[in-house]
């Protein structure tokens, strides 16, 4: 993953990242949905290039913690419709790394019973609740144009 720095000349400036990563949620989810939804989501995310996360973390006593994501990650909200149209976007580009929830996921057990409740629907008949995407970041903004930020 490259990125640009703010400012060359501010050695501590944030890194600026070519690439954006959101999770689009469904607005009809209960709490407990949505944050179901959002951590398998960016499970996928996660996976989906070999630079996205950084160093483990080290307290000041040593203790060694997980390396988490490089950048920023927004969760949006929006309706049924502006989901399918963004998956129909993300799904039609080479570089953008998208992960889906349906509905359907929430009444299954285990990864086997997600991925055969998934490869039972078309692709535009999917009852998406959550959609997580990573791409260039002006690709990323179009395509969730019209969506919220979580609240």
């Amino acid at each position: 993953m490259s990125t640009t720095q703010a400012s060359a000349d501010s050695p501590t400036a944030p890194p600026r990242f070519d690439t954006k990563v959101v999770v689009l949620l469904n607005d009809d989810l209960a709490p407990w949905q949505e944050l179901n939804v959002t951590a398998f989501l960016m499970s996928g995310i996660a996976v989906s290039g070999t630079d996205l996360t950084g160093e483990p973390y080290r307290d000041a006593d040593g203790t060694e913690y997980l390396p988490m994501l490089r950048q920023p990650v927004l969760v949006m909200t929006g309706g049924s419709e502006l989901l399918g149209m963004v998956r129909a976007k993300a799904a039609a580009r080479d570089d953008v790394a998208l992960a889906i929830y349906t509905r359907d996921l929430f009444a299954t057990g285990h990864d086997q019973a997600n991925r055969a409740a998934v490869a039972g629907v078309a692709s535009t008949d999917l009852d998406l609740v959550g959609i997580a995407l990573r791409g260039p970041r002006n690709a990323v903004d179009r395509f969730v144009k019209g969506a919220r930020l979580h609240a």
